[in-house]
């Protein structure tokens, strides 16, 4: 499809972004919606069996900011294969995993949506990210790692199966953690809550 929609409880959808300036996406992946109902998302090539394209039609994989009054624009280029990515609740702080290059980095949120200050955040891709109250970050592959605030390893989530895909808190009071797997999804309750933020 190489679209962005949102689709309601009631199964409505609503196509937010076709293309970016008349081109297809490679294939929006993982998105992260601020504070001001912005969203950001990564755009990878990963090649699907029912595509009938075999390569990109962008010769880059970006990080594009839909903005609330619909305009997109590409705010992190340089990027392998851009992934996982999740916003502090304040919506100061963005982190983008870049899975092939193995590292991700933190950017700081200006007031246009635009980003600035790259800074190498970890030595580790992700495919899914998620973040608690503590501002702890939690990046998935093998089990699920988590970071502090300044990129300590102070905790690994083993989990038997080959590759862990995405996570994310739920529940009623957001202290389950949810794992994609490769063969199963698995719930662990945690001591602390996931982050959360208000929207304008």
């Amino acid at each position: 499809m190489g679209q962005l929609w949102k689709i309601d409880s009631a199964k409505n959808i609503e196509v937010l972004l076709k293309d970016s300036q008349g081109t297809r996406l490679n294939g929006p992946n993982d998105l992260w919606v601020d504070p001001k109902g912005g969203v950001y998302f990564t755009d990878p090539f990963y090649q699907r069996p029912y595509w009938q394209h075999t390569a990109s039609y962008l010769s880059s994989n970006n990080v594009y900011y839909l903005s609330p009054t619909g305009v997109v624009s590409t705010v992190a280029t340089g990027l392998e294969q851009p992934n996982g990515i999740i916003g502090t609740p304040n919506g100061s702080l963005l982190y983008v995993a870049d899975i092939d290059g193995q590292m991700t980095y933190s950017y700081q949120i200006e007031a246009d949506g635009s980003l600035s200050n790259q800074k190498r955040f970890v030595a580790m891709g992700s495919d899914g990210m998620t973040l608690d109250e503590q501002g702890n970050v939690y990046l998935t592959g093998d089990g699920i790692s988590v970071f502090d605030a300044k990129g300590k390893k102070i905790a690994h989530i083993k989990i038997e199966e080959p590759w862990t895909a995405n996570v994310t808190f739920g529940g009623p009071d957001r202290d389950i953690l949810f794992i994609t797997a490769s063969k199963a999804i698995y719930q662990l309750k945690m001591e602390v809550r996931g982050a959360s933020q208000s929207f304008k």
